[in-house]
This record gives C-alpha cells, sequence and structure tokens, in this order.
C-alpha cells in the first residue's frame, strides 16, 4: 500500500523526469517544421501539478493527491498531449477519490478510468499515440493485480506494458514507421511512469535537473537520485562523486570503500563492475574520500561541489522567482462580470495579429501558437475577463482546440463556445464574417461557412533533417504548405510564398491576405506583394499586413 506522501512523490519524481527528456522527445516529431512540443507540452502540463502538490503540506490522503493534481493538471494542459495527460490523470483521481492509501489493484483500475476518458475525450482516436500506450498499459497493469496487488509489482507491470506499447506504435502507424521513430505522446507517457516507478519501488524521487538534449549520453546518469531525498536537511558540505579505474592487483572487496565512506558521510552510492567502481558521498572531508579511493586504483573522475553554496543559490533564485512571479499574477487579467451579449477571445502571436484581431472585435488576445501553446489556464483566465455572457473562443491552431475545450467546464457563470478554427486566416475570416444583429446560431453559422472557405498557406523552415512525402528534407531548407500539405521545399522563403500563393489562387478566389513575420523585412514584403499582383492581375484583391509572427515567414488567406 502507499499513501499520499507517497503518491505526491511519485507525481513529482515523474515531472521531473518528464523535464530532463522532454528535449529529446521535441525531436521526435515527424514533420520538420518547427512545431515538436510534445514533449516541452506535457513537462509544462506535469509541472503544474509538481508545482501545485509542492505548495501543499504532506497530511494529504492518496485521494486528495491525486484531485489536487489532476485539477492542476487540467489548468496547466498544454497541447494535444497535455490534455491528454490531464484527462488520464483526471480519471485516475476519481478511480481512487476518497481513498487514505491504495494498493497495485487500485492503481491499475484508476488508470484504466482515465484511458476510457482520454478515448472519449478524442473525436477520432487514432492508435500508435499516446492513447494506445496508454490503454496497453493499463491492460498489463490489470493482469499483474490478478497475481499480486503490491504497488511495485503492479506499476512495473504498467511500465512494461507501455514499453512494449510505445515500440509497437511505428507498426500501428505507418508515418511513424517511415520516419523511424515512436509517437512522441507515448514516448513522454512512458517516461513520466518510470519517474513514478522510482518511487513505487525505491521510495526515490528522480532529482530535478536541466534537460538532456536529444541524443546526448549522460554519463553521470548513475548519480541522479543519489541525493534526491536529502535537499532540505545538508548534514554534510560536499557532494563528492568519482569514479576508480580497478587495478586488477587490487583484490580488495570495494563494499570496504563504502562501509569507509558511510563512518565519513552519508547519501553513500558505491556500484563495481570488472574495471571501474562509480562512488557518491556527501561529506565534510572529500579529500579523505579521494585519498581512501586510491586504495583501490586510479582516479578517472572527480566532482565536488558544495551543497550549501547550491542551498543558498537555489534558495536566492527561489525568492526572485517568487517575486517575479508575484508581479506577473499582479499585471494578470481581473475577472469582469458578464455584462455584454457576445465577446471574443482569439489566441495569435506577434504585434501585428495581436492587433488585427483586436480590431475585429476580440476583446482578450492570449499569446499563443505553434511550439509555444497556451494552456487551459491561460485561456480560461482570458475568457473570465471578458464581459459577456457568451464568449466564443478562437484557437487557430488545431493542437491548441483541446486545451480551449477543456475551459468549457471549468466555467459556469457565462457560456464558453470553442470555435474549431485551426489556422489564423480561419480564425480572422470567422471574425470578419461575424454579423452582430444575426442571432448566436446564425452567426456561429455565418462563421462556420467563412472557416469552410478560407484556404491557408504557411511558409516556414525545416527544423531538422528528415524524409517526408517522399522528400528528402534538410534542416533549414524552406517548406512551402498549403492547408497543412506540404507543397514546396525551397531556398528562399519570399519566393517560397510567390510560388505557393500563385498555386492556391483559383478562378473563385476573391480574397488574398499576405501576412508577413517577424524575420521578413517591410521590403522584402512588398516585393513579395508586387510579384504576386503582377501575376494575377486586379481580379484580386490582395492584403499585405505585418504580423510580426515568429516561425512562419508568411501565413496566406486565400478565399
Amino acid at each position: 500500500m502507499i499513501n499520499g506522501i507517497d503518491l505526491k512523490k511519485a507525481f513529482i519524481s515523474g515531472a521531473n523526469n518528464i523535464i530532463k527528456y522532454k528535449a529529446a522527445i521535441d525531436e521526435l516529431n515527424i514533420f520538420p517544421v518547427p512545431d515538436g512540443d510534445t514533449g516541452t507540452n506535457m513537462s509544462m502540463t506535469m509541472s503544474a501539478a509538481s508545482a501545485e502538490l509542492e505548495r501543499h503540506g504532506e497530511a494529504m490522503s492518496a485521494g486528495d493527491v491525486a484531485k489536487t493534481a489532476a485539477s492542476a493538471l487540467l489548468r496547466g494542459a498544454r497541447g494535444n498531449s497535455g490534455v491528454i495527460l490531464s484527462l488520464l490523470f483526471r480519471g485516475f483521481s476519481k478511480g481512487i477519490e476518497g481513498m487514505e492509501s491504495v494498493n497495485g489493484t487500485d492503481l491499475a483500475n484508476a488508470l484504466g478510468i482515465g484511458v476510457e476518458a482520454a478515448y472519449k475525450a478524442v473525436m477520432k482516436p487514432t492508435e500508435g499515440t499516446i492513447l494506445t500506450v496508454s490503454r496497453m498499459a493499463c491492460e498489463a497493469g490489470k493482469a499483474a493485480s490478478g497475481i499480486n496487488d503490491d504497488v511495485a509489482y503492479v506499476w512495473s507491470a504498467i511500465c512494461k506494458g507501455a514499453a512494449e506499447a510505445l515500440e509497437e506504435t511505428p507498426e500501428l502507424l505507418p508515418v511513424l514507421k517511415k520516419a523511424g521513430v515512436v509517437d512522441a505522446g507515448g514516448k513522454g507517457l512512458c517516461v513520466i511512469f518510470d519517474g513514478m516507478m522510482s518511487v513505487f519501488k525505491d521510495g526515490v524521487i528522480i532529482a530535478k535537473e536541466e534537460p538532456v538534449a536529444a541524443g546526448s549520453h549522460e554519463e553521470d546518469d548513475f548519480f541522479r537520485n543519489a541525493a534526491a531525498e536529502f535537499d532540505q536537511d545538508i548534514r554534510f558540505t560536499y557532494c563528492t562523486e568519482f569514479i576508480v579505474g580497478r587495478d586488477p592487483e587490487i583484490t580488495t572487496d570495494p563494499m570496504e570503500l563504502r562501509a569507509f565512506l558511510e563512518e565519513i558521510g552519508d547519501c553513500v552510492v558505491v556500484v563495481d563492475d570488472e574495471e571501474i567502481i562509480k562512488t557518491h558521498v556527501h561529506t565534510e572531508n572529500p579529500g579523505t574520500a579521494l585519498q581512501k579511493a586510491l586504495e583501490f586504483g586510479q582516479l578517472l573522475t572527480v566532482k565536488i561541489e558544495n551543497m550549501k553554496e547550491q542551498h543558498r543559490r537555489a534558495a536566492e533564485a527561489n525568492e526572485q522567482a517568487k517575486a517575479k512571479a508575484e508581479a506577473e499574477k499582479s499585471a494578470a487579467l481581473e475577472p469582469a462580470e458578464p455584462e455584454e451579449e457576445i465577446g471574443f477571445v482569439a489566441v495569435s502571436v506577434g504585434e501585428g495579429l495581436h492587433t488585427l484581431f483586436t480590431d475585429l472585435g476580440c476583446t482578450h488576445i492570449v499569446s499563443g501558437g505553434q511550439t509555444m501553446n497556451p494552456s487551459t489556464a491561460d485561456i480560461l483566465s482570458a475568457v473570465l475577463a471578458t464581459p459577456a455572457k457568451t464568449v466564443i473562443v478562437l484557437p487557430n491552431n488545431k493542437n491548441i482546440i483541446m486545451a480551449a475545450e477543456q475551459v468549457i467546464p471549468l466555467v459556469t457563470d457565462r457560456q464558453v463556445i470553442v470555435l474549431h478554427s485551426r489556422t489564423i486566416p480561419q480564425g480572422l475570416s470567422a471574425m470578419l464574417a461575424y454579423d452582430p444583429d444575426l442571432s448566436l446560431e446564425d452567426g456561429l453559422d455565418a462563421m462556420k461557412e467563412a472557416m469552410k472557405n478560407v484556404a491557408t498557406g504557411q511558409v516556414t523552415f525545416a527544423a531538422r533533417d528528415s524524409e517526408f512525402g517522399g522528400h528528402k528534407i534538410k534542416e533549414g531548407e524552406i517548406l512551402g504548405l498549403e492547408n497543412g500539405k506540404l507543397t514546396y521545399i525551397e531556398k528562399d522563403p519570399c519566393q517560397t510564398a510567390v510560388k505557393l500563393t500563385r498555386s492556391m489562387i483559383q478562378r473563385g478566389t476573391s480574397f488574398v491576405t499576405l501576412i508577413y513575420g517577424e524575420d521578413i523585412t517591410e521590403a522584402q514584403a512588398e516585393d513579395v506583394y508586387n510579384r504576386i499582383k503582377a501575376k494575377i492581375g486586379d481580379d484580386v484583391e490582395i492584403t499585405l499586413v505585418n504580423g510580426g509572427q515568429p516561425v512562419y515567414y508568411f501565413i496566406i488567406s486565400v478565399e
């Protein structure tokens, strides 16, 4: 059985682990455009739960811990992967609601409720994703619980089931197999489950560390958990880590080194094989520890850190972070009474786009988009600050729609409607089509119809080398996308914008809007405008807008 303290540690450990590996998970993105943010979204979502749990005392039941984490996950959910993660743990919390402590069977059954909730929330569940990994993990856990309800035994089966499911994702999704990767969301879930397992099995919270870069090999991975539970009680000053190259002529048992180190310090870890002895100790006398180590062979690596100084710096940084958070909190949006009939909230990034949506009637703009998905809490704050009885939310990005929809059940004093605008042009067209003289239902129909009639072009860059759609793509090459489909691979963003726009214009086209980003100069934008205008004549109205958006050199709206 585990209690609330154990479960709290497990959530924090899971959050720390996904933070550590978020960059590597981001790199699993199969499409080369710079939107591979699955690891980032999942780590920020889990961090919301970790931070909330750390603010609470330890006197909580397992059910209360799960409920607290689920609430924070929901509000902190970012991107589709983050929302699905929050749904898994929200269902999980319902499964152990009211329980003081839980066993392995309870955990497996609770996870099953979460899996069911996640599948229901996705309109068209796709196998070979995080959904598959969670489902197969749960099935493995339930099977194990029928043999032994020990928490470590069951959660070990859950981790194994998740890992096996992850390896199967390329077989279920051909696009993954072609790219030679596993599903990013599924990998993130495995990493979180592994972090929780560290607590369930060994009682060790995986330490909060700097993220590991994709593809890197961390030499001191052995030490990552050694001091995890000693942060608040530093009895010794120096964290001392070293590797001894074993001398074949020395037959002394390395456990004698361990016994000696335990006499001069604590948090001792000694692991050896035929060639080396890896050692970790907290002590006041690192020189003595190293001198003893020389009795077993040569020192290959040595690292000594002053933990009290680290703690002091961390405390200072924490105070600075608190002060910054308080300042940001004071500048946050204030809730407003719902007095008007209709209000709008849009998601966009770039000063020009913010101004454009505001001019079209949006009360609040939530900053976010590709690579920077806002959280459910961010959208919720904007909705509550909109003084309207009905608030219409325009996510303007397919990866933000689910996070926006999570706002609906959180708001009780006004109606929230999420239009499924998947691109900036769709959002702009919807706002242009809104007629305040129409009824709410008719007005929404007009906005939806407008979104159907707009095509979206995007000019961006390849974030990595890849092979996609039969094309070999090199990092840094310019990509032209029409409604999300890769159409052009070029060297110059302006030339790509001209070719893409011309290919998108059809016989019935009336309007074209060229929205240029922060990396395009006004002169470049005007050159593109003039080149397109010269080719299509006066039958199509072209508008040039400085959107100021990152990531995309041009966003093109064709109606």
